[in-house]
């Protein structure tokens, strides 16, 4: 078989898989999917219909497999098993307990259909990688059903009741939201929601989450998108443009960390190291982090994050001479 046949015929194969796996898929996903033309993907759907495969639909609308119809048990390459080994760990890590009880339900069919060879080299390597444990909980262990409860809100489109605080809230509050979307950011889960309470979007961070109840009631209206969410959260953000200076030793430290401060570029010269950030958080937040390194960094910019600091460093240093009672 030469190479471009066996080539299409790999990628006819994994059409067939995708249509198994979706409701409904476009011609543009699978010619995006396999970097190939529209003109190939249609060819491709021809040939599996040739085949006897029940496709319904046309170009421009999307494919689907007539309801009822099953492929045989999926043969999964040796890589393909090995890559399971580094989904599960991750789902460890990531995930909440009851998403991960559902995944691990899911493995062992997985693992049901693996050739015996795949399977020994998965339980071979599996107990060779360890994800370290965090030092802080991403979700409230009291609820350990939250994500799952957020994907079945999002997929049938019901409201969702929340016992939530906040940063800067004393007690729960209780809100109810209609989620659009989750999204993983700087260790932690948040939910982008409509909230009713507030008539505005709002995101809500997993491990703030006391109970969390799927409600009867669906959703009020149509909501945007969780990309125009997020775009729409860094507009509504001014940038403020900060220019700081540190030593060579502690460039190399901060290497992993100032990219979640809106890092944009540095200059280097033989003894320091300048650094500049488009910032969207709040001051108090940079003047901190600063804080930890500043016996070996100057700040350039602007004045106010020098007051700010100045400010935390006098109180700190009041603390330290004098006792409270």
């Amino acid at each position: 078989m030469s190479v471009d046949l066996k080539k299409r015929f790999d990628r006819i194969v994994e059409i067939l898989i995708q249509l198994q796996s979706k409701k409904v898929i476009k011609a543009q996903e699978l010619a995006d999917r396999f970097e190939v033309s529209l003109r190939t993907i249609y060819r491709d759907i021809k040939s599996l219909e040739q085949a006897g495969v029940p496709i319904i639909g046309e170009a421009g609308s999307g494919y689907s497999l007539v309801d009822g119809y099953r492929l045989p048990p999926v043969v999964f390459t040796k890589q393909e098993a090995m890559s399971f080994i580094a989904a599960e760990k991750l789902m460890e890590k990531f995930m909440d307990k009851k998403l991960m009880s559902d995944y691990k339900s899911a493995m062992y069919k997985v693992r049901s259909v693996l050739k015996h060879s795949e399977r020994d080299s998965i339980s071979v390597i599996e107990n060779q990688i360890i994800m370290g444990k965090s030092s802080y909980d991403t979700f409230n262990q009291s609820v350990p059903h939250a994500l799952q409860t957020v994907f079945e809100s999002i997929a049938h489109k019901r409201q969702i009741a929340l016992s939530y605080q906040g940063a800067n809230d004393g007690q729960p509050d209780t809100r109810v939201i209609e989620p659009i979307g989750l999204f993983h950011e700087n260790n932690f889960w948040y939910i982008g929601a409509y909230c009713l309470k507030r008539e505005d979007y709002r995101q809500f961070r997993a491990d703030r989450i006391f109970t969390i109840d799927l409600l009867a009631q669906t959703f009020t209206q149509q909501h945007i998108s969780l990309e125009e969410l997020m775009t729409n959260r860094k507009n509504n953000i001014p940038p403020l443009a900060i220019h700081i200076r540190v030593g060579l030793d502690i460039a190399t430290h901060l290497d992993w960390q100032k990219k979640y401060f809106g890092f944009t570029h540095e200059q280097r010269t033989d003894r320091y190291v300048d650094l500049f950030f488009e910032y969207r958080g709040t001051l108090d937040y940079f003047a901190r982090w600063f804080m930890m390194f500043a016996d070996d960094a100057w700040i350039i910019g602007p004045p106010l994050l020098k007051d700010r600091v100045e400010t935390i460093l006098t109180q700190s240093i009041h603390g330290i001479k004098t006792l409270v009672t």
